[in-house]
């Protein structure tokens, strides 16, 4: 009976170790999270630029990304 109970707590502890570590993230998926353009609608994020403009949708004027790291 102490050895049954010893492999359960075992096994709960390597299921609970195996949820727990973090996703790691390759460089494919690094790259298509950084945006698109230097300029975006404010209303549509979406929609981006690399030169000032309007919004095609809205008719809105681009806003410049800030691309400072934090």
């Amino acid at each position: 009976m102490k050895i049954r109970f010893i492999l359960f707590a075992l096994t709960g502890l390597l299921a609970v170790a195996a949820c727990t570590s973090a996703p790691k993230k390759d460089a494919k998926a690094t790259e298509a999270e950084k945006p698109k353009g230097k300029y975006y609608c404010t209303m549509h994020p979406d929609i981006t630029s690399d030169k000032p403009g309007t919004c095609n949708k809205c008719g809105m004027d681009l806003a410049e990304r800030d691309t400072t790291k934090k």
